[in-house]
């Protein structure tokens, strides 16, 4: 009985938590919906009065958000191209010869991580110019990204890499397979789901990456949704209704295909922690 009790206790101790970090997403759907009056309204509806559906398409057409999102979907779709096309060799190499060494630079590495891109960005900006990078300002923002998420990366694949058998190689090797052949044929298919889902985490993550797309792409052409958003901000912002439609279109499709995969994303995630 006590322990059915702690189980319920826990149980809702988290589904509270749940609806604390879910109520702003839920306040950005009803607020996109309000008019500008009920928006200031005291005390607040929680539920809009007259829900504004055409306020979509107006953000839509009068933000060209077409041409946001597409940009937004080209950085991520190349920055989760180089990134798993070079992390997932390195990962494999580091799963297979392993030292203390190799553990010490990975953490090292790892810990730059913390280092926010607004530190990062002069000096990426400087490079850049110098090399005459600017002049394709999106390969520029798709190559800092990956440059940021590949140690990400190449810890989450290493540890899918590492709970894959070894003999299962040394087995392809003695029957003729090449190095690069084993991988390919035996181990990159046994580490897939571990592959896709780090993958799909490094798309999502580089979807609404705002930093470096701010400070580099000056076309407005060619930023992605993140930099239009902030296109609303201004001293004397009252559009929270248009930014918050906004908001909606650029977050919703992540968020259907975060909850359509979140079973493979957790299955991906804990598939290199245990053997």
């Amino acid at each position: 009985m006590t322990s059915n009790r702690i189980q319920y206790t826990l149980l809702g101790i988290a589904v509270i938590f749940a609806l604390v970090y879910l109520f702003p997403l839920y306040w950005m759907y009803v607020t996109a919906l309000k008019s500008g009056t009920e928006i200031f309204a005291i005390p607040p509806t929680f539920v809009p009065n007259e829900p504004n559906w055409g306020v979509f398409g107006y953000v839509w057409e009068v933000r060209g958000m077409g041409k946001f999102l597409w940009n937004s979907l080209v950085i991520a779709t190349g920055t989760m191209i180089i990134t798993a096309g070079l992390g997932t060799g390195c990962a494999y190499v580091l799963a297979r010869y392993r030292n203390v060494w190799i553990d010490v630079a990975l953490f090292l590495i790892l810990m730059l991580q913390v280092l926010p891109a607004s530190l990062m960005i002069t000096p990426l900006f400087v490079g850049f110019s110098q090399i005459g990078l600017l002049n394709t300002p999106r390969f520029a923002v798709i190559l800092a990204v990956s440059a940021k998420a590949m140690p990400f990366f190449v810890i989450l694949v290493r540890a899918t890499f590492m709970a894959v058998p070894g003999e299962l190689e040394e087995a392809a090797l003695v029957d003729g397979n090449s190095r690069v052949g084993a991988f390919v044929s035996i181990v990159l298919p046994l580490a897939k789901n571990g592959v896709l889902v780090s993958a799909i985490l490094i798309f999502m993550q580089a979807f609404g990456e705002f930093v470096y797309s701010k400070s580099i792409i000056q076309d407005v052409n060619l930023q992605p949704a993140s930099v239009g958003l902030n296109a609303f901000m201004g001293p004397n912002t009252i559009e929270w209704n248009n930014i918050m439609a906004y908001a909606t279109i650029y977050v919703t499709p992540i968020l259907a295909a975060f909850v359509l995969l979140q079973q493979r994303i957790v299955a991906g995630l804990t598939s290199g922690a245990l053997k």
